[in-house]
């Protein structure tokens, strides 16, 4: 079984790091936002800002970091993102008990903390690769997928409860901790690393932040698939402010049912996830980004559909049920085809290209649903983002560019 493969003691410490990491934000899934409305007292406009935003400059940010991180040990830039975030995160429970907090201190925090996450989530997509052996790679991802979806699903129902027992301000602490505690994980992994060399600082200081987007756009297979998940992770992340607002303010749902209906579906990222190994090795990659890409963008439009009471709570369960299943599938074999397809001394300048696109993607598609939702109705927006993704499968690879075959290491690469 996949669950049982063995990866080293070195995976184990990598993957207990992100474990606590990720039930950490669970944990303070939302908290921003919350701490937005009910202690800073902001308008509508600032909350979607800080959603939007925040994530846009912090993906700005992170640009001129991906040559920093690519030349360097992986391990010290992962600890390093993992304390700036802790610092970062500490600096609002301070300022709320000093009585200081304001919008643009979490608006500062929500765009360092993105920016860290792209950093970090590069250096660890480099050191996953030289951490497990090829074939591996896949198992390994899909148990980093699985924890995600888990932490997803137990976090936010304990976060919201510990507010309520503890105040706004808890499950900042947590997750602030959370990072403190994957920093420490991170530096028990033993073991050498050798940073990878630059041809020339020119390179690096020109060409740099733009090596990844040249590799995905010069990649069939990795181009279509960055153009296709950019559009997916956009509309599907544009409804969940625009389902706030039609659930909580108008079908009246008590906020235990909102959060259940995020939550219990969950569960099956677990399932997805579990099956992404036996699945590739049945169908193939190609017939997978083909199929379960496809699968994951036909559900939102149900979104439009959801009614009062108990048939709109179960029809957006299993709506998302369904979208999270074929997610938390593709997602590991599109992450490992990513790193089968880049060369290692591109690895984190890709990664880097890849995160900032999807960042940049949400944020514009959560803006322009925010502002569709104003000019005609939440409801009207989710169904234009639904029928808008049923077009998506069609910029995923038509061809079969899936090969095992490995990128071999540019010629200049040392």
């Amino acid at each position: 079984m996949m669950g049982r493969r063995p990866l080293g003691r070195r995976f184990g410490w990598l993957w207990a790091s992100y474990a606590v990491s990720a039930y950490g934000s669970g944990l303070g899934f939302g908290a921003l936002p919350l701490l937005a409305v009910l202690v800073v007292h902001a308008s509508p406009a600032e909350v979607s800002a800080l959603s939007a935003v925040g994530p846009a400059v912090g993906a700005l940010i992170a640009v001129p970091l991906a040559p920093w991180v690519e030349y360097r040990p992986k391990r010290p830039v992962m600890i390093a993102m993992d304390l700036t975030r802790f610092a970062v995160m500490a600096t609002i429970p301070v300022a709320y008990a000093l009585g200081l907090l304001g919008f643009v201190q979490l608006l500062v925090v929500s765009a360092v903390v993105a920016a860290a996450k792209i950093a970090f989530g590069a250096a660890s997509g480099a050191y996953l690769k030289s951490l497990v052996p090829p074939d591996d790679l896949l198992v390994a991802n899909a148990r980093l997928e699985s924890t995600n979806w888990s932490s997803i699903a137990v976090g936010p129902p304990l976060g919201g409860a510990a507010i309520g027992l503890f105040g706004p301000v808890t499950t900042v602490v947590a997750d602030a901790l959370s990072y403190l505690l994957s920093a420490l994980g991170i530096t028990a992994i033993r073991g050498g690393e050798e940073a990878p060399r630059p041809t020339g600082k020119a390179t690096v200081r020109a060409g740099g932040p733009l090596d990844g987007w040249r590799h995905i756009m010069g990649h069939p297979g990795l181009r279509a698939l960055y153009l296709n998940n950019m559009l997916v992770a956009g509309l599907i992340m544009a409804t969940e402010p625009l389902l706030a607002v039609l659930l909580l303010r108008q079908l009246g749902f008590p906020p235990w049912q909102y959060a259940l209906a995020f939550a219990a579906p969950c569960v099956g990222g677990l399932i997805g996830s579990r099956l992404a190994r036996r699945v590739v090795a049945r169908h193939g990659r190609h017939r997978v980004f083909r199929t379960v890409g496809t699968l994951r963008a036909v559900w939102l439009i149900g979104l439009a559909f959801v009614r009062p009471g108990t048939v709109g709570l179960v029809t957006v369960m299993a709506v998302e049920l369904a979208i999270i299943v074929n997610m938390s599938l593709y997602t590991p074999v599109l992450a490992t085809y990513r790193l089968d397809h880049t060369p290692d001394h591109l690895i984190a300048r890709t990664l880097t290209a890849w995160s900032i696109g999807q960042q940049a993607a949400i944020a514009v598609c959560t803006a322009l649903g925010g502002l569709l939702a104003d000019a005609t109705s939440p409801r009207t927006a989710l169904t234009a983002a639904g029928l808008l993704i049923l077009a998506t499968p069609l910029l995923l690879p038509r061809r079969d560019h899936t090969s095992q075959r490995r990128p071999e290491p540019s010629p200049n690469h040392p």
